[in-house]
């Protein structure tokens, strides 16, 4: 076994592993959603597989990238696992656990738990490709840390923005269409997009352009899966009035709000 795929697969044991304990931990509280607060973490336990393996003295490139995944990370969990606390299971889950019973207990470890793992350990492939880069810093490392560091910043902003406006109690019921939300529907997600193809553009620096398929299948799940595609399913029938919010807001990539005519007392998500 080469170093290379040797790393690779410490890297997948690891988040295997965490998906494991996880799914342990979701039998104790039935709720499989727990898995969402840890989804960053699955992400950055390859990570460190990978430094361990490949890089007991890692570069610059490297250094720089688990510094932006370890803020990403931690945030991320924190936030999620605030936002979800004392909620119970994700209606999402809900839908899924009532499609696949009897027995949903265990059939969750290969529906959620262990496809999860796999997704993250995708998803962590520009670290294994930065891991075993030995390569000097290069313009294209400033350009992709330039674009992460935007996108963690974007997260973090759209995120604290919508939390401080359900916060308030005069909100409930209303859109929230201020600050970020103004030039998108989803600042956190495309923030979080152009998070992985800055680690992508990085990676790629010093020959790891294989690892495309992470930002690919990030954005994939952000748009077609798990992100805006799912939100906005169906709450245009639930909620009327969010479909002029639709019609005059651009829905992943920012811009200057589209001109609808006089707006309506909202109703939020």
């Amino acid at each position: 076994m080469t170093p290379f795929v040797q790393a690779a697969s410490i890297g997948f044991v690891a988040t295997l592993g965490l998906a494991l304990v996880t799914w342990l931990a979701s039998l104790v509280q039935r709720d499989v959603s727990l898995v969402d607060r840890m989804w960053s973490v699955l992400i950055a336990a390859p990570a460190a597989g990978y430094a361990w393996a490949l890089a007991p003295a890692p570069s610059l490139r490297f250094e720089a990238m688990a510094l932006v995944l370890a803020l990403w990370a931690a945030r991320l969990a924190i936030y999620v696992s605030w936002r979800n606390w004392g909620h119970g299971e994700d209606r999402r889950y809900r839908a899924i656990r009532a499609r696949n019973e009897p027995h949903f207990a265990w059939k969750s470890v290969y529906l959620v738990f262990v496809l999860q793992a796999v997704l993250a350990w995708i998803v962590s492939t520009p670290f294994l490709a930065a891991a075993a880069s030995t390569a000097a810093w290069t313009l294209l490392d400033t350009l992709g840390a330039a674009i992460a560091v935007l996108g963690f910043v974007l997260e973090t902003v759209g995120d604290q923005q919508l939390a401080a406006f359900k916060g308030v109690a005069a909100n409930r019921g209303k859109v929230m269409d201020r600050g970020l939300w103004r030039y998108t529907r989803h600042p956190n997600y495309f923030g979080e997009c152009l998070v992985w193809w800055g680690f992508f553009i990085m990676a790629s620096a010093e020959g790891g352009w294989w690892s495309v398929v992470s930002p690919l299948v990030m954005t994939g799940l952000l748009l077609k899966v798990s992100g805006v595609a799912l939100l906005e399913k169906d709450i245009g029938e639930r909620r009327p009035e969010y479909r002029d919010y639709v019609a005059r807001t651009h829905a992943f990539v920012p811009g200057p709000p589209r001109r609808t005519g006089p707006s309506k007392g909202e109703t939020a998500r």
